[in-house]
């Protein structure tokens, strides 16, 4: 294990074309402190977790310090939100450290959210929240636990430093950890600022750093686009099957290599509801739970659009029907997995859409839903309804249900290893709201205890963690309607 000083840096994003960033000094916080420090994104740096207790390192990344190696840049780019095109976008709050290289060759960007104004800030004071620093730090940890394709993050650093949003809060810094940081938007800005010579060196970039097994030829942006698509699918789908709303899918906040990226206004659903909104701020419900694989499709959209000075228009419409292919069969997949089915039947899908229906109609727990059905035998279904009665205010029509299930279930081969595969599919442990905001609320007060057990949990969401039960209970109905907006 290495210390800071160790690590092995580089920045290859500043090679690129200088319209795709500033430099940027980073603005220190005043009196800043660790809030939190991640030891599990520490190992893919190859760093030493004791380092985080040496001072250096809250100076270092509150902006008080710098580094050997490090080059702080923003990155310039656009986006369409809320499907309107934005050309003034870019790293408004968050600089670009550099790039660790690990002793097996992996790269991963090291980013400074909060880190204070850039070119980009758009009348913003360029800070993040306590609060939102939380949000991002916890939820990283969740998606990673759950097996999602996701941005990590390293630590949260506190201050004292004072900002206004709805009302005073204190500002912190997130330190973020990627493979790339590179999104959708960074093509549209190209694209739709004239810049094909760049957008092309941008795209050989990419196949370079992240895609290398792709040959050099003409159809070797075709082939990018595709995998950009195939992950993009993978991501959803995981998505989807576990119950994650991300809330604002704008082509900016889209990940060219279908990592889930800048957490905002997310939720997971507790009562299951297709429609669901996580975003306060959504009014019209665009981003809602049930639309995000057919917005992702039209971002991959927005984003062929972009590549159309290196892809022609049919290879563009073979990546989005691979899309729509991967995210099927993904899909399909996970849920045949929280069902335990190894085996494929004609019933499978009436059966999946009646549960869905039941879920909906009942407004049951999505999550202690399945967990509870992962735990019930073959000979037991039957006789299980009593097993969710507190989720259940009448249990006729799941009984129903159970019967068909059971039928179905029949027709597996082994017992025991649909219970073992479901148990290992179905969280007991998701980053419900309110938990997320007593987290806030207890850290605003300079308890981080129960920051301590979330990431705990969530690091292994399928085990029981007898000592954590509390966190795997229903949430209290307030904790139900908590309004989430994108403020940070």
């Amino acid at each position: 294990m290495k210390t800071l000083s160790t690590l092995t840096f580089t920045n290859s994003y500043c090679d690129l074309p200088d319209s795709l960033g500033t430099r940027v000094t980073p603005q220190p916080l005043d009196n800043p402190f660790l809030v939190h420090f991640n030891p599990l994104t520490a190992e893919k740096l190859e760093l030493a977790s004791i380092t985080a207790l040496e001072p250096t390192f809250v100076d270092i990344f509150s902006g008080k310090a710098t580094l050997a190696g490090f080059s702080p840049l923003a990155m310039k780019y656009c986006g369409h939100q809320f499907g309107q095109y934005n050309p003034d976008l870019g790293d408004g709050r968050g600089l670009l450290l550099g790039e660790v290289i690990t002793s097996a060759g992996a790269k991963w960007d090291l980013h400074l959210k909060g880190s204070g104004k850039t070119p980009y800030s758009r009348m913003g004071d360029g800070r993040a929240v306590l609060r939102s620093s939380i949000r991002e730090y916890l939820a990283s940890a969740a998606m990673e636990g759950l097996g999602i394709s996701t941005t990590h993050a390293l630590a949260i650093i506190g201050s004292e430093t004072q900002v206004v949003r709805e009302k005073i809060e204190t500002a912190a810094t997130l330190i973020r950890v990627a493979e790339s940081h590179l999104r959708f938007g960074h093509f549209e800005y190209l694209f739709y600022s004239g810049q094909h010579v760049e957008l092309q060196q941008l795209a050989d970039y990419v196949i370079e750093q992240h895609f290398s097994e792709l040959t050099t030829t003409s159809s070797s942006y075709a082939e990018m686009f595709k995998q950009i698509c195939h992950r993009t699918a993978t991501m959803i789908a995981a998505w989807q099957a576990v119950g994650f709303a991300h809330g604002v899918m704008n082509t900016d906040n889209m990940s060219i290599l279908g990592l889930t990226f800048d957490y905002g206004p997310f939720g997971f659903i507790d009562d299951y509801d297709p429609h669901y909104i996580c975003n306060h701020s959504d009014y019209s419900g665009r981003y809602a739970f049930d639309q995000q694989p057919s917005i992702a499709l039209w971002n991959l959209s927005a984003l062929g659009y972009a590549l159309t000075s290196l892809i022609n228009k049919t290879d563009i419409d073979h990546g989005l029907e691979h899309y729509q292919h991967q995210l099927q069969q993904q899909y399909s997949h996970n849920m045949r997995q929280k069902l335990g089915l190894t085996l494929t039947d004609d019933v499978d899908s009436i059966l999946f859409s009646d549960l869905f229906q039941l879920l909906q109609h009942h407004h049951v727990d999505y999550t202690l839903f399945f967990r509870t059905l992962s735990y019930i035998t073959v000979t037991d279904l039957p006789h299980s309804s009593s097993l969710f009665n507190e989720l259940f205010q009448c249990t006729t029509e799941l009984n129903k249900w159970l019967e068909r299930y059971q039928q179905r279930v029949l027709l597996e081969p082994n017992d025991s290893q649909r219970l073992a595969i479901m148990q290992q599919h179905n969280p007991k442990y998701i980053l419900r709201n309110y938990l997320t905001q007593q987290a806030i609320e207890r850290a605003q007060q300079g308890d981080y205890k129960l920051i301590d057990k979330l990431m705990t949990v969530l690091a292994r969401p399928f085990d029981e963690h007898e000592d954590a039960e509390i966190l795997a209970q229903l949430p209290p109905h307030w904790g139900k309607h908590l309004e989430i907006s994108c403020s940070s």
